[in-house]
Order: C-alpha cells, then sequence, then structure tokens
C-alpha cells in the first residue's frame, strides 16, 4: 500500500459520446501499474475533497474537458498483490465542455463501447463494463490480482463470481 496501511482513494470516469467511450491509453508514465493498459480518466483524492470534487479536478486535469452531467456507477475495491488497495469511485459522463487537450499519463482515444474489451485492460475492467451496458443501478464490485496482473478473485455486490 505504497509503504502505509491507508488504501488510496481514486475516481475513474467512462466519458461517453457518439456511442464511444474516452480512454486513456497508459504510456506515458514510468513506474505505472496501468502502463500499456487502457482505462477511463481520473485520479487520486486530494485531502478534504469529496469524490466529485476529485472527479470534476481529474477530468479537467486529465482532459481539459469540464463535466456538465455525469452519475455515479459504483465504487471498485482494487486490491493488487499484498501492496495496493484502492477504493475506486466508479462515473460515466455524458455531458461536457470545453475542448481537449493533451494528457502527460497517456494518449487520449475515443474507442467504440463494443470495442473497448477488445484493448488491453484489465480483466476486472470487463466486468464493470458488461455492468454499465447492462445499465445496472449502483454497485459494489471487489477486484483482486496477483502480482503478475491475474485476477484471482471477483465479488459483485456480496455474491463471488465465477472466473
Amino acid at each position: 500500500m505504497n509503504g502505509s496501511d491507508i488504501p488510496e482513494l481514486t475516481t475513474l470516469c467512462y466519458i461517453e459520446k457518439d456511442n464511444k467511450y474516452l480512454m486513456m491509453h497508459r504510456v506515458k508514465k514510468e513506474n505505472d501499474i496501468n502502463k500499456d493498459k487502457y482505462i477511463g480518466v481520473g485520479g487520486h483524492f486530494e485531502y478534504g475533497e469529496s469524490p466529485d470534487e476529485c472527479l470534476m479536478r481529474e477530468v479537467k486535469e486529465e482532459t481539459g474537458l469540464l463535466l456538465r452531467r455525469y452519475r455515479p456507477r459504483g465504487i471498485i475495491t482494487f486490491i493488487y498483490g499484498n501492496d495496493i488497495v484502492e477504493y475506486m469511485h466508479l462515473y460515466t459522463a455524458d455531458d461536457f465542455t470545453g475542448t481537449m487537450t493533451d494528457c502527460n499519463e497517456g494518449d487520449l482515444v475515443w474507442v467504440d463501447k463494443d470495442k473497448v474489451c477488445d484493448l488491453d485492460v484489465w480483466e476486472g475492467d470487463r466486468i464493470f463494463f458488461d455492468l454499465l451496458i447492462q445499465e445496472r443501478p449502483f454497485f459494489s464490485l471487489k477486484l483482486v490480482y496477483s502480482k503478475d496482473d491475474e485476477l484471482i478473485s471477483a465479488v459483485l455486490d456480496g455474491e463471488s463470481l465465477a472466473l
């Protein structure tokens, strides 16, 4: 857990437009747990921020866009080996303003929703993409990974999922 027993608090947002998600191909940061993967935009809470405040700040910093309409979709508990525990507030957004800018963490690309799982994404992300497409009400998903990125456990709303 990055040298402490305090879990990380983050947001993750999938911005939607024309049946596509805005994805970040994480190719620019060194020592990045998401290196070469495609993920949404978001990041770590600053002290005292609410999830919504973190979401708005991170989206603006990473994309240049200002969200006008978004909704919370779930909480993802992400566990990676013995070192990382992260509570991720998952959002989707479908109304925004502004001009997209470059991001220093990765390349921003619009991807057809039905092609997202063809990309190099975390295995557990495939589970919540399916939940988003199903318009599942707010959910809690726990994803446990080994140090070599293997998904070893997934629990949705308290029920273990077959992998």
